[in-house]
């Protein structure tokens, strides 16, 4: 029997769909993929656009008044651009606020999101799965282990964590009730 690949589990790992649009097509259309741009390099590319030709527009009206109609030629650059402008702010406030308020529950939030897509995982499988290393991936997984989150599970001499099962927390329940 034929194996398909999993479309949803490639579009859960892709993030949110974006939709494209017409600045989108001016970037690409210049050789710019801003998708993969931090948001100090889209604030500093529109910038290096903005600014430009908002001069190029400010000498043009005021001391070259015969070719009023060149502010046109050139105008349509500034949309795109402060489209750009406006999403690397909105970038950097994002991630100051998400740094600021989370800090290092960022990378255990990505090892339990891997943790809740397998039913269990060892240190190894969870640093492939995610930018943590093995020493990281362990240290926090025997950390959660310990305090109750995980359940531990040896087999075949590894050491595998887990949510807990729901059949285990039923007898555990019924066993303490004696």
């Amino acid at each position: 029997m034929e194996q398909k690949p999993d479309r949803e589990l490639e579009k859960r790992r892709e993030g949110p769909a974006r939709r494209s649009s017409d600045a989108d097509e001016f970037w690409s259309g210049i050789g710019l993929d801003v998708d993969s741009m931090g948001p100090t390099a889209q604030l500093t590319t529109s910038l290096a656009v903005l600014i430009p030709v908002v001069v190029a527009s400010v000498a043009v009206l005021f001391f070259f008044t015969n070719f009023w109609w060149f502010v046109f030629f050139f105008g349509w650059a500034l949309f795109p651009a402060f489209g750009l402008l406006l999403r690397g702010i909105a970038g950097l406030s994002e991630g100051e606020g998400r740094r600021g308020l989370h800090g290092s529950n960022d990378k255990e939030r990505e090892l339990l999101s891997v943790l809740r897509e397998h039913e269990e995982i060892t240190p190894t499988g969870a640093a492939m799965e995610t930018s943590l290393t093995v020493e990281e991936a362990d240290g926090m997984l025997k950390d959660l282990a310990a305090k109750g989150h995980l359940e531990a599970r040896v087999r075949g001499g590894g050491i595998f964590y887990g949510l807990w099962r729901a059949e285990d927390s039923e007898k555990r329940g019924i066993e303490e009730g004696r």
